[in-house]
């Protein structure tokens, strides 16, 4: 169990949503799923970081600042006297390394992440002094995709390929040091030092009219949704829901898009695009939400 779970970025979310309720220029479709695909390779990482047996500490996720700078750890690992600091990368098809620079075939240019690894390392080196600690920090980057290949990978670079990957986990298991105060207490000064959201995030101009309404299968992603007793059902791939679980789940949606906004059962009945009454929308809300204000001037907090 890690320390600090992964979760999705406040970012990739709203884009996940506006994906699905508005048609996203190329530009925007293109940043959501390099995000998604991202993402996707950390979970696939911590899937890996879930088979260590060996005493650690897993930070996930941690978005970190010095001075006016932030800057991203996907993962950190403590084991005994070293800081395992994993930039992870899911890249797929093939790639090759040329004179410090980073290809995918044929030519195409890529950003090295050396470079973005090397800038990580050095300011997560500074925090650390700055609190206090002096510990020896070892930087990998990790090319998760199982389907990715580097020609002429660089022998003494931080890169771990696919194929090496479960021979790192057997590296890090092989450490029989134990853990003690002084490495909770250095994950807890982390924790306390990560921040929330970036302040950095890329998102389109949206408007709350321009969004299509209704509630979008969990499964599919479809809108043709039906009303039976207590279930949300999907018509286009027979996905179950309970409604309640659904509803709330739209509320979450909007609270994310429109956080300025009041949450009222009107407002949950128009965004749900009248699925469900009123009545029943009231009910729901009051289960999970605390009712303020009076008659026509109610919402739930």
């Amino acid at each position: 169990m890690p320390y600090k779970a992964r979760s999705e970025s406040v970012e990739l979310q709203i884009l996940k949503i506006l994906n699905t309720r508005s048609s996203l220029s190329d530009k925007d479709k293109q940043h959501y799923l390099n995000l998604k695909k991202g993402y996707e390779g950390e979970v696939r990482f911590d899937s890996l970081t879930e088979k260590l047996t060996c005493e650690c500490i897993i930070l996930n996720d941690l978005l970190l600042k010095l001075n006016n700078t932030v800057f991203q750890i996907d993962s950190l690992i403590i084991v005994s006297e070293t800081l395992y600091f994993c930039e992870v990368k899911n890249f797929k098809g093939d790639y090759f390394y040329e004179s410090s620079r980073l290809y995918k075939k044929p030519k195409t240019e890529i950003i090295n992440p050396l470079n973005q690894l090397s800038r990580n390392e050095t300011l997560l080196r500074q925090l650390l002094q700055n609190s206090g600690y002096n510990i020896p920090i070892s930087p990998f980057v990790i090319f998760i995709n199982p389907e990715f290949t580097l020609y002429q990978a660089p022998l003494y670079q931080s890169f771990l390929l696919p194929t090496q990957l479960n021979h790192f986990v057997k590296l890090l298991n092989s450490n029989v040091s134990t853990l003690g105060q002084k490495h909770k207490a250095l994950a807890d000064k982390l924790l306390s030092l990560h921040l929330n959201d970036s302040p950095y995030r890329l998102l389109p101009t949206y408007h709350y009219s321009q969004l299509q309404k209704g509630i979008i299968c969990t499964n599919c992603a479809s809108f043709i949704i039906s009303i039976e007793r207590q279930k949300c059902v999907c018509r286009d791939c027979g996905h179950e829901e309970v409604a309640a679980a659904a509803v709330l789940r739209s509320v979450e949606e909007l609270k994310l898009l429109f956080p300025e906004l009041k949450i009222t059962t009107n407002l949950v009945y128009e965004w749900c695009k009248g699925l469900l009454s009123k009545k029943r929308i009231r009910s729901i809300l009051e289960t999970k939400f605390t009712k303020a204000g009076v008659h026509q001037w109610s919402y739930y907090v």
